[in-house]
């Protein structure tokens, strides 16, 4: 972990997509934060000291999916899928479920993390990210600790490292997507932990390799009354977002390798997504904080 020492610091942007409006002066404590991204070995041996079982290797709830077989409820998870160039799509129709993806197989029930234990774990929603900090005696980052660390000292810059978008800075997409992808950067799914220079706090992969959970409910853009000295979670579970106001979400952050330039382009700092805390995606996952000693 790296101890960061507090400051104060404009979370959001005003000038990149609605969600991430109003820019506004925020101040955060001293904290700690992991190095790199949870990876696959990290999340074995939790596994296998606790025994704990991922919501993906679960079966599908019945309450919330009566509708469906017990076949049809087995469990898997979202993967995505590129699209044939030439072939028609649609909006979102390169996610598929899967049947037996999860953690340990992370494109379904044929593929395996074998030779990848230094990659992040993906595939791992929220409640399981709450597990493993338990286990582990850290927390999720706030959203503001977060993007705070992911800036790297750096004062109202676009990108982790300046304001000049560089492929090879991190592990993005490259190309058209969701058609080619040229990986200039060298990697066309999740990349090996620490494969790409730090930022200024000497911390890895704040930008693209896989999104990150965050504690923070997610609202619709910055609460101008709730983010300003020290922002904690809020406690409201409503969510704030329009394109699906009745599911509740977290807050995700940092892009991952499917973040594109012409599709996405949340490889920002101030950029940021939601999600369902009860779905893990093959591009998801996760790394924590404690208090600073």
């Amino acid at each position: 972990m790296k101890k960061i020492h507090g400051g104060t610091f404009t979370i959001g942007a005003n000038n990149e997509f609605p969600e991430e409006r109003s820019a506004q002066s925020v101040t955060v404590k001293d904290f700690c934060i992991d190095n790199y991204e949870v990876t696959n070995q990290q999340f074995a041996k939790f596994v296998e000291e606790t025994g704990y079982i991922t919501i993906a290797e679960r079966p599908l709830s019945v309450t919330q999916f009566p509708e469906l077989t017990e076949i049809d409820r087995s469990p898997g998870s979202v993967v995505f899928q590129p699209i044939l160039e030439g072939q028609p799509f649609s909006e979102l129709s390169w996610w598929h479920w899967v049947k037996g993806a999860n953690w340990r197989h992370p494109q379904g029930q044929n593929s395996t993390i074998e030779g990848k234990e230094n990659h992040p774990v993906v595939h791992v929603a929220y409640d399981d990210a709450i597990a493993y900090a338990k286990w582990a005696g850290k927390s999720l980052p706030t959203e503001a600790q977060w993007e705070f660390a992911a800036r790297g000292g750096l004062k109202d810059k676009i990108f982790a490292w300046g304001n000049t978008y560089n492929p090879k800075k991190a592990n993005t997409w490259q190309g058209e997507f969701p058609v080619k992808n040229t990986q200039v950067d060298g990697y066309f799914g999740t990349a090996p932990v620490g494969s790409f220079s730090p930022n200024g706090y000497g911390l890895y992969d704040m930008t693209g390799n896989v999104w990150e959970w965050t504690q923070d409910y997610y609202h619709y853009g910055h609460d101008s009354k709730s983010h300003q000295v020290n922002p904690v979670v809020s406690n409201e579970k409503e969510s704030f977002d329009p394109r699906d106001p009745n599911v509740v979400k977290h807050v995700i952050k940092g892009g991952s390798y499917l973040c594109a330039k012409n599709y996405c382009s949340r490889f920002r700092p101030s950029a940021r997504e939601a999600e369902s805390a009860d779905t893990g995606t093959s591009h998801i996952g996760f790394r924590l904080v404690t208090s600073a000693p």
